[in-house]
């Protein structure tokens, strides 16, 4: 059986996931607004996954902001360089060189039945290569103007159903689509 990939992102209401600089201040702000226990139905989502891909460039962000925060989560970093992870990190978290269909093969061989997939480039090369299922975009009522694109360009349409609309007493609007095979 082959895994299921999802993508679970917050945006700005422009499409961007961060400054050009990679800077997150704008989603640090947006945040501080939503009420304590609130998480968007993140919890939720993680206890879905059974692996969570995510890039280089969002590795070393992730790894700026504090604690480890996905715990014995099961976490694939791609980046064709290799990668010296520090003494602290969960032995859970490694490293691929793959190609969006050759670890998505693998990982189905393997028995995994959903992944995470998380960080621009990385949720582009798997959409482009028809791998993504399911996209769960948190838009964040804040308008940036220029910055790193969630999706950047496509040699082709890709066609998307809505699932649902959620919305958040803080401003923050939820949108599921599946996206047509």
């Amino acid at each position: 059986m082959s895994a299921t990939a999802s993508v679970f992102i917050a945006t700005s209401l422009d499409g961007f996931i961060a400054r050009p600089d990679g800077n997150l201040d704008w989603l640090d702000e947006a945040n501080a607004t939503v009420p304590s226990g609130e998480d968007c139905g993140y919890g939720d989502f993680m206890k879905t996954i059974d692996v969570l891909v995510m890039g280089r460039n969002t590795y070393e962000k992730v790894r700026t902001l504090g604690p480890w925060p996905y715990g014995r989560k099961r976490v694939i970093v791609l980046s064709r360089h290799s990668i010296t992870f520090p003494d602290d990190m969960p032995s859970c978290v490694t490293h691929s060189t793959e190609s969006p269909d050759e670890l998505h093969r693998r990982l189905s061989d393997e028995g995994v039945n959903k992944l995470y997939v998380d960080g621009g480039v990385t949720i582009q090369r798997f959409l482009r290569a028809g791998l993504i299922d399911q996209l769960v975009i948190t838009v964040i009522p804040v308008l940036l103007g220029t910055g790193i694109s969630l999706f950047g360009e496509f040699q082709r349409d890709i066609r998307l159903t809505h699932e649902s609309t959620r919305t958040f007493d803080c401003g923050l609007v939820q949108l599921t689509y599946g996206v047509n095979g």
